[in-house]
C-alpha cells in the first residue's frame, strides 16, 4: 500500500522554491553531449531507446566558477541535436552579461521570454528541457555558494539514504531483470506493460515467480493503452499484486485516469511528462493520482520541481522522480529526494548505463542510495572515462 498520509504528515515546513545568489555575471555557456549505444535493449511501448545521452549545460561565471546541469534529451533520437541550438541561440544569448540575485529571477527571464516562441513553436517540451539545466545550474550553485549538498540547502533534516526500486524490467529478458533485482538487494521494481494481454501476463508472472510474494510490484505502461483496455486488463494487474500503474493511457488525460481508477481501484502514477509545476494541478485534483513523477531534467529544474513538490504536500500525493538520464540528473535526484518527506523511493534503472555509471557506486548493497554530503550536486562526478562517448559539438553550434 502507499502510505501517502504518513509520509505527507512528516512534510513540517514547505519546500524552498527560490534561493539567492551571490552577485556574478554570466561569462558563458556551453554544452556537452554523451551518447553511448545500448546494448542490452531498452524497450517502451512506443519505441525503443537506441543511446544513453547525458546533455550537459555548463553555465560559467565571472568569478571563475563553473555550474553544471543536464537537460533530458532521451528522444527523439536527434533531440540533442535540437537541443544544442536552443541553448546556443535561445538561452545564452539572455543569460551572458546578466547578474542574477535569485534563482527565480532566472526562472523569470527565461519563461517570459521564451515559452511564447515554444508555444508558437509546439515546443513546449524541449524549451522546459532547456530550462531545466540551466535552473538546476544557478540552484546547485547557489547549494555551493554556501558549502552544503542540495539537500541540506533545501531541508534541515534530509535523508541519508533513498530506498530505491528497479525500473526496466521487460519486456524481454524478465526473468534475468528480476534475478538481477535481487542482486542489488532491491525490494521493490517497476515492470514494463503494454506489449499485448498475452506478453504483459507472461511477464508479470515471470517477475513474481523470481521475486517472490512480498516483492513489491508496479507497473508502467508509458501510455500504452486505452481507458477500456486499462479497465479489462486491472485483474490482471490486481493478479500480480501491482500497487501503482504509470501512465497507462494514451495521452494521459487527467479526467480519463480518473474514470479509469474509479473502475479499478488501482492508484496511478504520472508526471513525467508534464511541463511546469502549474501542469500538474488537475492530476493532483485527482483522487486516483497517488504518485507524481516530476523529471528534473524535464519539468522546469529545481525550482519547479520544489513547486510541484509543495503542491503535492497540499493533496496529500507522493512524489517520486522520474529517473533515466545520466549522471548528473541522477546526483541532483538523489538529492531532491532527501530533502523531501513525501518521497518513498528513488527510481533506478537497472540496465547498463555508460553515462550514469559515474554515480553507479552510490547504490548500496541493500536496496537504497546513499546521498553523497559534498557540496552542490554531493559527489565528485569524473568523466574521463567516457571520453570515447563525447560528441563533437563545432564552435559555430555553441
Amino acid at each position: 500500500m502507499l502510505e501517502n498520509d504518513q509520509l505527507c504528515a512528516d512534510a513540517s515546513h514547505a519546500p524552498a522554491t527560490t534561493a539567492t545568489l551571490s552577485g556574478s555575471a554570466v561569462t558563458g555557456v556551453a554544452c556537452r553531449v554523451y551518447r553511448a549505444p545500448v546494448t542490452t535493449g531498452v524497450a517502451m511501448s512506443f519505441g525503443a531507446l537506441d543511446y544513453r545521452v547525458m546533455f550537459l549545460v555548463d553555465v560559467a561565471f565571472d568569478d571563475g566558477t563553473v555550474s553544471t546541469g543536464e537537460s533530458w534529451v532521451n528522444y527523439p533520437s536527434w533531440g540533442w541535436r535540437e537541443r544544442i541550438a536552443t541553448v546556443a541561440e535561445g538561452i545564452t544569448p539572455l543569460l551572458v552579461g546578466r547578474t542574477f540575485t535569485n534563482t527565480a529571477d532566472v526562472r523569470e527571464l527565461l519563461l517570459s521570454e521564451l515559452t511564447g516562441i515554444a508555444r508558437q513553436w509546439g515546443a513546449i517540451g524541449p524549451v522546459y528541457q532547456a530550462i531545466s539545466a540551466i535552473d538546476q545550474a544557478f540552484w546547485l550553485r547557489a547549494a555551493t555558494q554556501r558549502g552544503v549538498s542540495l539537500s541540506a540547502f533545501l531541508s534541515a533534516h534530509p535523508l541519508a539514504e533513498i530506498p530505491v526500486y528497479g525500473s526496466s524490467l521487460g519486456p524481454a529478458g524478465v526473468t534475468q531483470s528480476a534475478e538481477r533485482c535481487l542482486e542489488l538487494g532491491l525490494t521493490a521494481a517497476k515492470v514494463k506493460l503494454g506489449f499485448g494481454r498475452e506478453r504483459d501476463d507472461e511477464n508479470l508472472a515471470s517477475a513474481r515467480r523470481v521475486l517472490g510474494d512480498a516483492f513489491r510490484l508496479f507497473g508502467d505502461a508509458n501510455q500504452g493503452w486505452s481507458p477500456r483496455e486499462a479497465i479489462e486488463l486491472a485483474p490482471m494487474l490486481r493478479e500480480h499484486g501491482i500497487e501503482w500503474i504509470e501512465e497507462p493511457l494514451a495521452g494521459d488525460e487527467p479526467d480519463e485516469l480518473g474514470r479509469v481508477f474509479g473502475e479499478t481501484g488501482i492508484p496511478i502514477a504520472t508526471g513525467e511528462n508534464l511541463y511546469g509545476a502549474d501542469a500538474f494541478e488537475p492530476y493532483l485534483a485527482q483522487p486516483g493520482v497517488a504518485l507524481v513523477q516530476p523529471d528534473v531534467g524535464k519539468v522546469g529544474g529545481v525550482t519547479e520541481y520544489q513547486r510541484v513538490v509543495a503542491a503535492a504536500a497540499a493533496s496529500g500525493t507522493l512524489v517520486a522522480p522520474h529517473l533515466y538520464n545520466g549522471a548528473y540528473s541522477t546526483a541532483i535526484s538523489i538529492q531532491l529526494a532527501a530533502a523531501n518527506p513525501t518521497t518513498p523511493w528513488l527510481e533506478w534503472d537497472i540496465r547498463q548505463n555508460p553515462v550514469r555509471e559515474p554515480v553507479d557506486h552510490l547504490l548500496t548493497a541493500h536496496g537504497t542510495v546513499a546521498v553523497p554530503q559534498g557540496a552542490g550536486i554531493g559527489v565528485d562526478i569524473e568523466l574521463g572515462h567516457l571520453s570515447a562517448h563525447r560528441v563533437h559539438i563545432s564552435e559555430e553550434a555553441q
